[in-house]
């Protein structure tokens, strides 16, 4: 992948660039930042550049053997670590199934990579096999390139397995590169941040996913600029929003605060009973959302709607909930969401879990404090 096919992150680009081009690169590197920033599809576009055997002055060749095997996720010197599902599981295995889902969208997220390898109710992990596998393959020797590179897709699913890798990220074998692609630093181990040097990346500006959309999508700058401003600085969402009209996790979201509002004991029980059956990682991804709405939700509050990054039927929703949400409320109900985070990946019973938080929301959504 070149840099130019990265959108924006113009500043990152000249900041990895530089690393090399002044010899002063880490042998491992985190590239930190939100979903749909692009830090995947800069980390094959940087690593396809430190392999390039006649680098531009601001972008990879793409003639090259290295380039031309490094684009087709093939070359030998590039090894690549993400989640998998299964106790024994490792990445070596998955590899045709990874080289499609990067070649039709390297800012996908975690969900949509493990659904499409099967993870059905499964939570996606870092396996003590796969990091045993990756020791391995660094411990060869060079086989095309000038470096042998790792490339992990969040290194928050190691877990406490990131221990095995210590000795390897701080004593690497010559001209071994670790670049780990990361969203959230408070799930990775400190022991590994202090031996990385971090990369932060920013989320998306509207401006740059509009433009994108408009060439890569063919969609008017209308529809553009309305995607983009809903996508918040996601460019995987901004693909979402173009192909579905309607937010599955919205709909499912509303339909729950209806009946928590309601209080009707076998509806909500009925509906915890459908909702128990998605999957924890499609149950992390609809308390994503519900954290997301509820900023917008604030934000309307706060600014009117102009501001909000909502669907229609979204903002009429949050619209009609200024009437009944106040500030602390909207307190108790992201404690509580964050709770249900928390405990669902710790793999907690999801029947009793959101049958507990569905009777909590319906007491926050029913109580209003007197100031």
């Amino acid at each position: 992948m070149h840099f130019e096919q990265v959108i924006g992150q113009s500043k990152t680009k000249e900041v990895l660039r530089s690393m090399i081009a002044s010899d002063r690169m880490s042998h491992a590197l985190i590239f930190l930042g939100p979903e749909g920033c692009g830090k995947l599809a800069l980390a094959f576009a940087f690593a396809q550049y430190v392999l390039c055997s006649d680098k531009q002055e601001n972008d990879s060749c793409g003639k090259c053997s290295n380039c031309v095997k490094a684009a087709k996720w093939i070359h030998p010197d590039i090894h690549y670590s993400y989640p998998t599902v299964g106790s024994k599981a490792v990445s070596t295995h998955l590899l045709p199934e990874w080289r499609k889902a990067m070649g039709i969208n390297p800012y996908l997220n975690v969900n949509q990579w493990l659904q499409s390898i099967g993870a059905e109710n499964k939570q996606g992990n870092i396996t003590k096999d796969e990091c045993v596998e990756i020791i391995k393959k660094l411990s060869l020797k060079i086989f095309e390139g000038s470096h042998k590179i790792l490339i992990m897709w969040l290194p928050e699913y190691l877990g406490k397995e990131g221990n095995r890798l210590l000795k390897m990220i701080e004593e690497p074998p010559p001209n071994t590169l670790f670049i780990l692609v990361a969203e959230n630093q408070e799930l990775i181990l400190n022991t590994i941040l202090s031996r990385c040097q971090i990369v932060k990346i920013n989320q998306l500006p509207d401006e740059a996913i509009q433009e994108t959309l408009m060439q890569r999508q063919n969609i008017s700058q209308e529809k553009a600029a309305a995607t983009a401003h809903l996508a918040e600085g996601n460019y995987n969402e901004a693909l979402n929003l173009i192909e579905n009209t309607e937010n599955d996790n919205a709909i499912l979201f509303l339909e729950w605060m209806r009946l928590c509002y309601v209080g009707n004991g076998v509806s909500m029980m009925n509906w915890v009973d459908r909702f128990a059956k998605i999957g924890r990682e499609n149950q992390k991804h609809f308390l994503k959302y519900g954290l997301h709405f509820l900023r917008e939700y604030m934000l309307l509050k706060l600014a009117g709607a102009d501001k909000v990054r909502l669907l229609p039927n979204e903002l009429k929703t949050a619209q009609n909930l200024t009437k009944i949400i106040e500030w602390d409320q909207i307190e108790g109900i992201s404690k509580l969401f964050n709770d249900c985070a928390y405990y669902v990946e710790r793999n907690a019973n999801p029947r009793i879990l959101f049958l507990d938080a569905s009777l909590q929301l319906n007491h926050i959504l029913k109580t209003k404090v007197k100031v």
